[in-house]
């Protein structure tokens, strides 16, 4: 059988986008949020391809949890979103209230500090940081972030951004105020966005959507080899001031130590700004969509930047001359943008590679497809089904042997995989 399903408890199950399989392609994590939009779950779980179930962590004094993701190295370390512990009008969960916590062994810690009480800490947050993943070597971590500090200020200047986590060394603020708490990695901010983009110019809004970019980096156009780069989706504005939404690499520093070097502006911000990336951290514009029929990266399905593991090609979802949401590739040096797959209805879903960078995984046509991305040739790993597979996650195996997605059964999310040498 070449599709099984492995969950069948009467509750809805979460993938996130990616990463959700153990190193060694035996364990699936999940949460059990009722739905993507809804933070409730209490539990962090994994199940096996016998469809075994084990509860990895589970919060209390009215915490929740959720999107969780696993390292790419044994033995597993877990990370996830945690919801403030006794929330109360005050700090609740949001965007902006929330930490990623790693959990290894049935031990927890903090990943990220808080301190939101000024002077600011180096290396620590002030704020929420959220989908966080582990680097291809299990090293670092990358996440999306919105600050409280800037939302009490005014919510406008509370943009979403996207940073970094290294275990530089633990970060511990002076913990003036009781939301504020401690962290095992320093984190710093990497993308720069403003309230204000000049309409038609490479400035942002809003970062977001990051994907490591290869399994070791990827070469320049000198032959330099940049080790560590982070690709995400920035919002640009055309010059009518419409959202355009393009692909964005920052390059990164190579030495943890250097994850500490301010630039020209505070790292850990301001009580009127945000932090700001390290020296010698800048981002750059890969893509220029503003006059192609249908300018910027599709917004639906939501999906996130992801790079072939040779570091040559950063994928994404952009609509076709004809208005059709297609596979796209840009190198991460710059380039115009490669139309990958030519089907004849939108791709459904968010994508992964396969781990031999031939090949991408998706939804389209209401079933699991691998596209070539030499050839752009699609074939189905389901049978096409009246109702498609959702669209939050289609992750393939470290062993390439399967994908995992979810479907709805009887009104509840669970969790299947495919083998990836089916054929239909």
């Amino acid at each position: 059988m070449t599709e099984k399903q492995l969950t069948f408890a009467k509750r809805n199950h979460q993938l996130t986008n990616i990463n959700i399989w153990t190193a060694d392609s035996h364990w699936l994590v999940y949460d059990v949020r009722p739905d993507a939009a809804t933070f409730s779950s209490l539990t962090i779980e994994r199940v096996n391809l016998s469809g075994q179930t084990e509860i990895l962590y589970q919060a209390k004094d009215g915490a929740h949890v959720g999107v969780v993701t696993v390292s790419p190295d044994l033995p597993p370390r877990y990370v996830c979103i945690h919801g403030p512990e006794h929330p109360d009008n005050h700090w609740r969960y949001d965007f902006h209230h929330r930490r990623g916590v790693i959990i290894q062994n049935g031990l927890v810690e903090n990943m990220d500090a808080c301190d939101i009480t000024p002077p600011f800490t180096p290396g620590a947050l002030r704020g929420g940081s959220h989908v966080h993943v582990f680097s291809p070597d299990g090293s670092r971590l990358s996440f999306t972030y919105n600050d409280h500090v800037m939302h009490e200020l005014d919510s406008k200047e509370d943009l979403r951004n996207v940073g970094v986590a290294v275990p530089l060394h633990p970060v511990c603020p002076p913990l003036h105020h009781p939301r504020e708490y401690a962290g095992s990695h320093f984190c710093v901010l990497v993308s720069q966005t403003t309230s204000t983009p000049v309409p038609g110019s490479d400035e942002i809004n809003r970062a977001y959507e990051e994907g490591w970019v290869g399994t070791d980096g990827y070469l320049k156009s000198d032959g330099h080899r940049q080790r560590w780069a982070l690709a995400f989706i920035g919002d640009t504005l055309s010059e009518k001031g419409e959202k355009v939404p393009e692909v964005f690499i920052v390059d990164l520093p190579e030495k943890m130590a250097d994850y500490a070097l301010e630039g020209d502006k505070p790292l850990a911000g301001t009580a009127s700004s945000l932090p700001a990336p390290p020296q010698h951290v800048a981002q750059r514009r890969l893509t220029f969509t503003h006059d192609q029929a249908f300018p910027g990266l599709a917004t639906t399905p939501r999906h996130w930047l992801r790079c072939s593991p040779d570091g040559r090609a950063i994928a994404f979802l952009m609509k076709d001359d004809g208005g059709v949401v297609q596979l796209w590739t840009v190198p991460p040096v710059g380039g115009k943008p490669r139309q990958i797959s030519h089907a004849a209805s939108d791709i459904q879903s968010a994508f992964s590679w396969h781990p031999d960078g031939q090949s991408v995984a998706f939804i389209n046509d209401n079933s699991v497809m691998l596209c070539e991305t030499g050839s752009g040739q699609m074939r189905r790993l389901t049978a096409r089904t009246d109702e498609a597979p959702l669209a939050e996650a289609v992750v393939c195996s470290p062993d390439g042997l399967h994908v995992a997605y979810l479907r709805n059964v009887d009104g509840f999310q669970q969790i299947f995989i495919a083998e990836t040498n089916a054929l239909y």
